[in-house]
């Protein structure tokens, strides 16, 4: 997609401090709430680590929020414009992962997020990062395949869309030699 990606780890380390803080809770509180190492958390609020997307889904579920809401918070905003030249990307240090968040505000039930899933990548989110929402992903070009926890695989082409069940453990996963672009809607429940 040729995207240049912004410099957000600043400001989610400071958003998890924050979120953590506000709460009153230790690290090691987070860390059982969580299931993320006391350690890791440690490191990313330090900007020693950059999270993956799975840790992220993660520390966000903790703080009852979704992956992009705790985005959203480290990133700021409240207008209901979204101008491509300031939507936030993120790139996952692990699998590569980048995703665009195309449209999300703390006001609004609806979220948009653009993907791009690198050949031969894959990325696991957790059930919890499906809690309190519903999701359809639609794929724009390539082919991603699905994998529910104990669900069936699904093979989705160019202009497949498929709308999310209840919460369970998923599996994005780009098998082949090209990128893979989707785009995923959220609604709040």
């Amino acid at each position: 997609m040729g995207l240049k990606i912004d410099n957000t780890g600043a400001e989610l380390a400071a958003r998890i401090k924050l979120e953590r803080q506000a709460r009153d809770w230790s690290l090691a509180d987070l860390a059982a709430c969580s299931g993320v190492a006391k350690a890791t958390i440690s490191k990313i609020e330090r900007e020693a680590a950059s999270p993956t997307a799975a840790i992220l889904v993660r520390l966000a579920s903790a703080f009852d929020l979704t992956l992009a809401g705790l985005l959203l918070r480290a990133e700021g905003g409240g207008d209901l414009l979204s101008r491509a030249a300031d939507q936030p990307i993120w790139r996952d240090p692990k699998s590569g992962y980048v995703r665009r968040q195309v449209f999300a505000r703390a006001h609004h039930p609806v979220e948009l997020v653009s993907v791009e899933l690198p050949p031969g990548a894959h990325i696991v989110l957790p059930a919890a990062s499906y809690a309190r929402i519903r999701q359809i992903v639609w794929v724009q070009a390539g082919t991603l395949v699905l994998q529910a926890a104990g669900g069936k695989r699904q093979t989705l082409q160019a202009g497949d869309c498929l709308g999310f069940g209840p919460p369970a453990q998923t599996r994005f996963a780009n098998e082949t030699a090209k990128p893979c672009r989707y785009v995923v809607a959220l609604a709040r429940s």
